[in-house]
């Protein structure tokens, strides 16, 4: 598994699209997540974070300039019992209603595909936490995308984190790097430090990515002792 420097790693891909991290922080105190978003058309970038009462949607800034909303708004975080989940698309809500049946994450997204939108065809990334009675956790991650392009076939990636390491997360995020046809993220997630400040990640975060392509960011750290949560959201449209 590759361990990076995320802000070093984010200036250098340029436009990674969308992204997740989850781990815990480094004074073993908190749950952490993370979701970006970035956008290289005006559809994509006319966008905001806006908190629900179990985590965030996407809205648009300008309503009167919004396109096609499919794939630019829906919910990347909500809450189901003692789960989180934080998706870049609506299998957000494919997740939430299978946990609500008793199936599992996984049982969801195979039921999805990567993103209809040719000839990128953009991954579905998505993220679940599972918090116990006792405030010990695990997650997992997934990776949904096309296999060479093709229209009618999809890899699915499955990573289990059982034992989340004190200090340390996994970032995964949609593009490998920026180009006309920008091509999907390969490998496994990246193991990136989380700090114990907030502030610090956050910041490490946001200003790392591209000015150009930078849309908005969601960070928050979840107390595992008492389950008190601080969050910081920013949106480049406000």
């Amino acid at each position: 598994m590759s361990e990076i420097k995320l802000p070093e790693y984010l200036e250098s891909v340029v436009y990674p699209g969308r992204g997740i991290i989850i781990g815990q922080s480094a004074d073993s105190n908190s749950i952490i997540i993370a979701y970006f978003i970035m956008g290289r058309s005006e559809n994509s970038r006319n966008r905001v974070f806006e908190k629900t009462a179990d985590g965030i949607k996407t809205k648009a800034y300008d309503e009167s300039k919004l396109k096609d909303p499919s794939l630019v708004i829906y919910t990347p975080i909500r809450k189901y019992k003692n789960n989180i989940i934080v998706t870049n698309g609506d299998q957000t809500d494919t997740v939430y209603d299978f946990l609500s049946v008793g199936k599992s994450f996984g049982d969801a997204l195979r039921t999805r595909t990567f993103e209809p939108d040719p000839p990128i065809l953009t991954p579905r990334i998505s993220g679940i936490i599972t918090i116990s009675d006792s405030g010990a956790f695990n997650y997992r991650l997934s990776i949904l995308k096309s296999d060479g392009g093709s229209e009618k076939h999809t890899l699915r990636y499955f990573y289990e984190y059982e034992t989340p390491e004190i200090g340390k997360g996994h970032f995964i995020h949609t593009y490998k790097h920026n180009a006309d046809v920008p091509p999907p993220f390969e490998g496994e997630p990246k193991k990136v430090d989380i700090s114990v400040s907030i502030d610090e990640f956050f910041e490490s975060i946001w200003d790392s990515l591209s000015s150009d392509f930078k849309v908005s960011l969601y960070v928050a750290y979840i107390n595992i002792t008492t389950g008190e949560i601080r969050e910081k959201i920013i949106n480049k449209n406000i």
